[in-house]
C-alpha cells in the first residue's frame, strides 16, 4: 500500500475528459509506475471571494490538526497491536482499506450537503474531529492511570528488598506475635550476613537466641526474621540501624493480603478491558477521522482551485502516488499540462508567496498538496 499521495487540480482548457486522457497518456508514457486516479469533487457552494480568502487562511491549520489526529489514532493502534503480539491489521473505512477510500473517494452528500457554505462544512469537520481527539485523550488518560497503578504495584513486587512489598515473601508461620513477643523483619546487605548472624542476638538484651531465619535474597540484600520481647523492639531498631541493618515495618494480616490480591487482579482485568475497548474505539474512530479528513481535502482542493483558476469552477482533480525517483518527472508532466504562460513565473518566484493559497510550502503553478497516510 502506498502511504504518500499528491492531490492535484489542473485547470481545464477544453474538457475534463480530454485533459484526463492526456494526463493518463503522459503518465503511462513517462512515469508508468505512478498510480493515477480521479478525485471526484462535487460542485460545492462557492460563496463570495472574501469568504474563500478568509477560509484559505484557516485551511492549512485545520488540515494539520485533522491529519495529526488521524496519525495519533493510527500510532495508538500500532502500539497496542505490537504490545499484544497482534498481526498489524489493514485499517479500513466502513470495511474499505484507507488507500482505496482515498483513490475511489465519493462525497457523502447526506453527511456534508453540497449546498452548505464551505466554512460550515470545514467547521463541522473540525468540531467532529476535535470531539474525537478530546475523547481519545480522556480514554488514554483512563487507561494510563490504571497502567500506572499496576506498574507501581509491580515495582513494589520486583524492587529490591529495601523497598519492595514483602507480603509475598513472609508467611504466617514466619511471624511470632503474642502479648510479650514480636518478630521483626531485617533487611541485611548480602556482604553483611555474617556480621548479622554473629551480632543480632547481642544487639539488645531481650532477643530470642537462634530466632533469625533467612527468608529471601536478591542481588543486594537478604531478608531475615528476628524474634524478641515487645518492649525491646524500638531499642533493637535503633541498634540495628547503627550497624547498617534496616528493620522494615511489616505486619502480617490475612485480610490485607487478600485485599491486595483482589486489587491486583481487578487492576489487571481493568487494564485488559480498557485496552480492548480503546483498541476497538480507535479502529472505529480512525475511520471517522479519515473520512472527515478526505472530505476536508476535497473542500480544500476546491477552494484553492477557485482562488487559483477563477470562476466558474473548471478543473480536473486527481490523486497520484509517484515514487521518490519519479517525482520530478511527474511534476514536469503536470506543469506541461497546466499550459499557462504564467508557468515561468511560478518556477522562478523565489518567495513562492502566491504558490500556497492555504499555506502550502511548495509553490507550483497548479494546486497540489501532499497526504501522508502514515
Amino acid at each position: 500500500m502506498a502511504t504518500r499521495y499528491w492531490i492535484v487540480s489542473l485547470p481545464v482548457q477544453t474538457s475534463p475528459t480530454a485533459l484526463w486522457s492526456r494526463l493518463q497518456e503522459s503518465i503511462s508514457k513517462n512515469s508508468f509506475d505512478t498510480p493515477l486516479y480521479r478525485f471526484n469533487i462535487p460542485n460545492l457552494r462557492v460563496g463570495t471571494l472574501d469568504s474563500l480568502l478568509a477560509l484559505s487562511d484557516d485551511l492549512l491549520k485545520s488540515n494539520t490538526f485533522i491529519e495529526g489526529c488521524s496519525h495519533k489514532i493510527r500510532r495508538q493502534i500500532e502500539d497496542f497491536e505490537k504490545a499484544s503480539g497482534i498481526l498489524a491489521s489493514s485499517l479500513t473505512v466502513d470495511g474499505v482499506p484507507v488507500d482505496s477510500y482515498l483513490t475511489k473517494f465519493v462525497w457523502d452528500e447526506a453527511k456534508y450537503p453540497t449546498m452548505s457554505p464551505l466554512k460550515e462544512i470545514v467547521d463541522g469537520i473540525h468540531v467532529q474531529v476535535a470531539k474525537i481527539d478530546d475523547d481519545l485523550k480522556v480514554r488514554i488518560a483512563e487507561y494510563n492511570n490504571v497502567r500506572s497503578q499496576l506498574n507501581a504495584i509491580n515495582r513494589k513486587q520486583t524492587g529490591s528488598l529495601a523497598v519492595r512489598d514483602l507480603s509475598s515473601l513472609v508467611k504466617p508461620e514466619d511471624i511470632v506475635s503474642s502479648e510479650h513477643l514480636v518478630t521483626l523483619i531485617a533487611v541485611v546487605p548480602k556482604y553483611s550476613q555474617k556480621d548479622w548472624l554473629s551480632c543480632y542476638e547481642t544487639l539488645t538484651a531481650y532477643v530470642v537466641p537462634r530466632s533469625s531465619k533467612n527468608l529471601h535474597e536478591d542481588n543486594e540484600y537478604a531478608l531475615y526474621t528476628v524474634t524478641l520481647f515487645n518492649r525491646d523492639a524500638d531499642n533493637f531498631r535503633i541498634k540495628a540501624r547503627e550497624r547498617g541493618f534496616q528493620i522494615r515495618d511489616f505486619e502480617y494480616n490475612s485480610e490485607t493480603q487478600e485485599s491486595r490480591k483482589q486489587e491486583l487482579e481487578k487492576l489487571m482485568q481493568d487494564q485488559e478491558s480498557l485496552k480492548s475497548s480503546l483498541l476497538q474505539w480507535c479502529y472505529t474512530s480512525y475511520g471517522e477521522v479519515f473520512t472527515s479528513w478526505m472530505h476536508f481535502c476535497a473542500v480544500r482542493l476546491f477552494a484553492e482551485s477557485i482562488l487559483r483558476y477563477g470562476l466558474p469552477p473548471s478543473f480536473l482533480s486527481v490523486v497520484l502516488s509517484p515514487s521518490l525517483k519519479s517525482e520530478k518527472k511527474v511534476r514536469t508532466i503536470l506543469e506541461g499540462l497546466y499550459g499557462s504562460s504564467n508557468s515561468a513565473f511560478w518556477k522562478t518566484e523565489d518567495e513562492g508567496s502566491m504558490g500556497g493559497l492555504g499555506g502550502e510550502a511548495d509553490a507550483h503553478p497548479y494546486v497540489s498538496f501532499t497526504i501522508n497516510l502514515i
